[in-house]
């Protein structure tokens, strides 16, 4: 490799915005770029985001960070992708341009479409071959909405002539100019149409949702030169070389490479993944099963729990009922109560996850007295978050059959010592927060410069990881009991609300 190179830019094109990263030799942040973009919800339970919009918004950002530092591409060693997962675009082949707004992994509009296919009774099936759930969470309803409603797609798509792909596709294609269609395995395995025993696009799923296979990408590994860059979009061409789903790219920069190990990112919602190595597990508890990453001909895989609400539980608290002006004041607010006050608050704002999946859940607060104060229901909001990490970690290990011996974090609010102490207390495990928490976009360097020799081995990675600080529990096992107890009420409480 060129001495020259001495970065890997990684594009992490998120939900609410667009960032480029430089990563350098020593696996930290050298510089970072980042712009929002639009939401978009034309009526209730539908998210939408501009496909352009996104493009535009990656491009600018991934040109911002290396001009104002003040070089030129070729310092680059090679580009890493990871991304917002199951958000759906379809564009025209010759023209490049969407026929609809991207349909975001968030929006509820196919939810009916999934019922349907329940009652058939193919979720066994689906299960089976995919390692999902049927839910309108992934994107093969997605896409099949579009072909249905947009006029003409779906003869368009009959012919040849459109495209479909999660945002990863939409960048690569971009970034070659319209050279190259291709996904990455965990971003396929995302889609409810990609079978992760054969790693392959399944006849059987197709046909399910109706999608011809002409639209569908050609499936890659996860460290691998897909392309290079089309002349004039930097100055020199560039290898485009990792992609992977903004968990799974998380759960490597986490370097959670060995069987049994996991991490939880605590963002918006919260996304806990385990690797269960190179064999599928199915889950017998609501957990999703899903490529972890393939790199050579090994393939890795995982178990997943997605919590919906996470720190949007602190976003609630500050511009729902103004407890906080600013999220990070929530620390203080919540520490000035030396317990919950046996107040529990159940986030159910959309339903509830893993292992639950309960759509038809709502949010509920119990136990409130004329003693309760906004410090009670501030630290109950935080101990939701651990609660319902708790109980997606339990349906790992039951799963998996493997026990637990540290849980790895990131994501913005694992920075809450709060909450991190107690999440370790009642999991009754150490919880290990990096120094660098945006292990997202370093995974998805790490994964891009394995392809191109900017590191050698896994081996050499993982000497790069960095602890901040180790969370070891101290709990009173009849007390952590006695929450738990409450908190199971109380979620049964929450459940089945709205129905």
């Amino acid at each position: 490799m060129n001495s020259n190179r001495r970065y890997i830019l990684a594009l992490d094109q998120g939900t609410t915005s667009s960032r480029a990263v430089l990563v350098n030799k020593q696996g930290t942040l050298s510089a970072a770029s980042q712009q929002e973009f639009k939401q978009i919800y034309p009526q209730p339970g539908w998210v939408e985001h501009d496909p352009v919009e996104i493009w535009t918004s990656q491009y600018e950002v991934a040109r911002n960070v290396i001009k104002n530092n003040g070089f030129d591409a070729n310092a680059i060693a090679g580009i890493g992708i990871t991304n917002q997962r199951e958000t759906t675009v379809v564009w025209d082949r010759s023209t490049g341009r969407p026929l609809y707004n991207a349909i975001v992994w968030q929006d509820r509009r196919t939810s009916e479409f999934c019922d349907e296919l329940k009652q058939r009774g193919l979720a066994e099936t689906i299960r089976q071959k995919t390692g999902l759930l049927i839910d309108a969470y992934f994107s093969a309803s997605k896409l099949k909405w579009i072909l249905d409603k947009v006029p003409d797609a779906r003869a368009l798509a009959e012919k040849g002539k459109l495209a479909f792909g999660t945002i990863d596709t939409w960048l690569i294609w971009n970034l070659t100019g319209g050279k190259v269609h291709v996904t990455d395995a965990t971003n396929a395995s995302r889609t409810m149409l990609f079978n992760i025993h054969s790693r392959t696009w399944d006849d059987a799923l197709l046909d399910i949702f109706n999608v011809p296979r002409s639209v569908l990408p050609e499936v890659k590994g996860n460290s691998e030169i897909y392309a290079e860059t089309a002349p004039g979009v930097f100055e020199s061409a560039l290898p485009i070389c990792g992609s992977a789903g903004d968990q799974q790219a998380a759960l490597f920069g986490q370097m959670c490479i060995k069987t049994g190990m996991i991490k939880n990112t605590y963002g918006t919602g919260c996304f806990m993944i385990m690797n269960t190595g190179t064999a599928p597990v199915l889950s017998r508890n609501n957990l999703l099963t899903t490529l972890a990453w393939v790199i050579g001909t090994e393939a890795v895989y995982a178990l997943e729990g997605s919590i919906f609400i996470g720190g949007a539980v602190v976003q609630w608290l500050r511009d729902g009922l103004h407890f906080i002006k600013e999220s990070k004041e929530v620390e203080k607010l919540a520490s000035a109560a030396e317990d919950n006050g046996g107040v529990y608050l159940v986030p159910a704002f959309t339903g509830l996850g893993a292992p639950h999946w309960d759509p038809y859940a709502r949010g509920t607060i119990l136990g409130i007295t004329r003693g309760t104060t906004r410090s009670h229901i501030a630290r109950a909001a935080l101990e939701s978050i651990a609660y319902q990490s708790k109980d997606v970690l339990d349906a790992m290990t039951a799963d998996s059959q493997i026990p637990a011996k540290e849980l790895r974090v990131d994501g913005g609010a694992s920075i809450n010592r709060l909450l991190m102490q107690f999440q370790a207390d009642i999991l009754g495990i150490k919880v290990v927060r990096p120094v660098i928490l945006e292990t997202t976009a370093i995974g998805a360097g790490f994964l891009a410069g394995l392809a191109v020799g900017f590191w050698e081995s896994l081996d050499e990675i993982e000497l790069l990881r960095q602890k901040d600080k180790e969370f070891l529990p101290n709990p009173d096992k009849d007390l952590v009991k006695t929450w738990l107890d409450n908190w199971k009420k109380a979620v049964n409480r929450s459940k089945n609300w709205s129905r």
